[in-house]
């Protein structure tokens, strides 16, 4: 073997084992987030006013039978010990069970994330389906009539809320012309095109604001790399433009993006709280908002940490895909 061939096996071995570093550093601050963040909602929660056994058993109790509720609650116990059982459960997929329902808090965050994940993996397609393309053109033809219609939707998209965006979708595809349900939720069960069709404009409300948000940051990406070496290495030698802007230059533009898609997801789930109670959809942001009013702290705070614990996740990919797409992140995460 050759030394030439030794170097570059040493090289490659040793660039393995940078990654593997650095993943393992990656996971291990994602994992340090999870228990910081756990910790600092579970705490936030207790502080909350209000006694949840005496909101469950009402004006006209004992001291006595108050007492035994809180001993049975486990709200008796200090905080951190309280803590620290609700993560030895949470490690073995015990969340609790619900002050109001009855029953255990895993079960009722599975149920409501049938309706909640695919409104916001619905709602995320569409940003990027109408973003993506409207910022890429508008970039193309600077000053153009797409990048005026750009300006336009990016202005209003971000000056309109989303549930004002929901109401004036009710009202027009639901009231008026009768295409699309009002709210409600039929279930998965009952059909795969029903459940669809009742999360279409809560998806559109949602969609809306975060796809001009990233208009913006799709067109300024482009243009900032349309003015690269390698974009005017490759028009030089005589490559269409299409295949420059869309072979060469989207690629390489796609890290803002994906930062944005990213940041975009803690908004979704933040903006599914309102959207689910304007469209009375059965998911995670009306269970959210049915706990608070009905003061159950367990599946309030176990949900609350479910969206805390999946915008850190979707940020965590987010960084991981980074890597994926540009080379210079592994090289300068390596060292």
């Amino acid at each position: 073997m050759s030394a030439a061939v030794k170097f570059i096996d040493a090289g490659v071995i040793g660039h393995g084992l940078a990654m593997i570093v650095l993943l393992t550093r990656r996971i291990f601050g994602l994992v340090l987030t999870l228990i910081a963040v756990s910790l600092l909602v579970f705490a936030v929660m207790a502080l909350l006013p209000g006694d949840p056994a005496a909101i469950t058993l009402g004006t006209s109790v004992t001291p006595e039978t108050l007492a035994a509720l809180r001993h049975e609650m486990g709200l008796d116990q200090p905080l951190i010990i309280r803590y620290g059982q609700w993560l030895a459960g949470a490690l073995t997929g015990d969340l609790g069970t619900s002050y109001t329902y009855g029953v255990p808090v895993a079960g009722l965050i599975a149920e409501r994330l049938t309706v909640t994940l695919p409104l916001a993996v619905l709602a995320i397609l569409l940003s990027v389906i109408i973003a993506v393309p409207l910022g890429v053109a508008a970039a193309a033809r600077r000053g153009g009539f797409f990048d005026i219609l750009a300006a336009l939707f990016s202005q209003m998209g971000i000056a309109v809320p989303g549930f004002w965006v929901g109401l004036l979708l009710v009202l027009l595809f639901a009231t008026s012309l009768g295409w699309m349900p009002a709210g409600g939720f039929p279930g998965w069960s009952n059909g795969v095109w029903p459940s669809l069709k009742a999360l279409v404009l809560p998806a559109v409300a949602l969609a809306l604001p975060q796809a001009a948000v990233l208009t913006r940051v799709t067109r300024s990406a482009v243009l900032d790399t349309l003015h690269e070496d390698f974009a005017r290495t490759a028009t030089a030698k005589g490559l269409s433009r299409s295949r420059v802007l869309w072979g060469h230059v989207v690629p390489n533009a796609l890290v803002p993006v994906l930062t944005i898609l990213g940041l975009q997801f803690t908004f979704l789930v933040a903006g599914a709280v309102l959207i689910e109670n304007v469209f009375t959809l059965p998911g995670l942001g009306r269970l959210a908002y049915q706990a608070l009013s009905q003061r159950d702290i367990i599946v309030l705070q176990d949900v609350v940490q479910f969206f805390a614990g999946l915008v850190i996740v979707v940020n965590f990919l987010v960084d991981l895909s980074y890597l994926a797409i540009d080379p210079r992140l592994r090289a300068g995460g390596a060292q």
